[in-house]
């Protein structure tokens, strides 16, 4: 990873165009072609300003002085492309970072995901499990499935689902579909809890909430019964 703090103007080209004022920013260059650019303070829930996710091309400008006055970071067969100008140069490092497959779950989200993998039928009614961690380009979802009419069903689970949580499955399903033979691949949003607002917005994407109860999965009471009426 190459870190990179310096005082520069950035500007992005793509969709839309956007621009920041020239000042002291941070500027991340992963090894896999992710480029963010961060600023400091945001709170708790603090984003990068800009990023470009993988894969992506690195152009860099430096002068007679072999100090770096320009980077462009641009998408592959993409217009996309953010535009750096650097004024100065304050520090700039690289590290060798340990890679890892996935990022390990941990606690009762990582417990979740282990008893709906054994139980899938808690996320939908005849679902099998395919595989645990499904990989996509941008991360893992929890549990591929499929039901009893074969179609896909992608589950990612949390012990606490919230608005973010609908926007990472619905990336997840952007990128799955991608796959000819997983363009119906549908999605559930499995939680011990859901947000009233997520349910919301997950049924406006087509997204299925189910919440499951830590307790019936562990098989320490049964689960509640239901009466229906005729």
């Amino acid at each position: 990873m190459r870190l990179i703090v310096a005082r520069c103007e950035v500007s992005y080209v793509g969709r839309l165009t956007t621009s920041l004022p020239e000042a002291v920013r941070l500027l991340m260059l992963k090894a896999d072609g992710t480029f963010m650019v961060w600023a400091d303070g945001g709170g708790p829930n603090v984003k990068p300003l800009n990023w470009m996710t993988p894969p992506t091309v690195v152009d860099e400008q430096v002068g007679e002085d072999g100090r770096l006055q320009r980077l462009v970071v641009r998408k592959r067969r993409l217009e996309d492309r953010l535009e750096i100008t650097v004024s100065e140069v304050l520090s700039e490092v690289e590290h060798q970072l340990d890679a890892q497959a996935s990022l390990e779950k941990e606690g009762l989200e990582q417990e979740l995901q282990v008893l709906l993998a054994a139980a899938p039928q808690w996320c939908g009614e005849g679902l099998r499990l395919v595989r645990r961690e499904w990989p996509t380009d941008i991360g893992p979802v929890d549990l591929m499935c499929r039901d009893g009419a074969d179609d896909w069903i992608a589950v990612e689970i949390k012990r606490i689902a919230t608005i973010d949580a609908v926007e990472q499955l619905t990336r997840y399903l952007a990128r799955i579909r991608l796959d000819p033979a997983l363009a119906s691949c549908r999605g559930v949003l499995a939680a011990q809890v859901v947000k009233p607002q997520a349910r919301v917005l997950a049924q406006a994407r087509g997204i299925e909430c189910v919440e499951v109860d830590l307790e019936v999965l562990r098989g320490e009471r049964e689960p509640d019964l239901r009466l229906f009426a005729a």
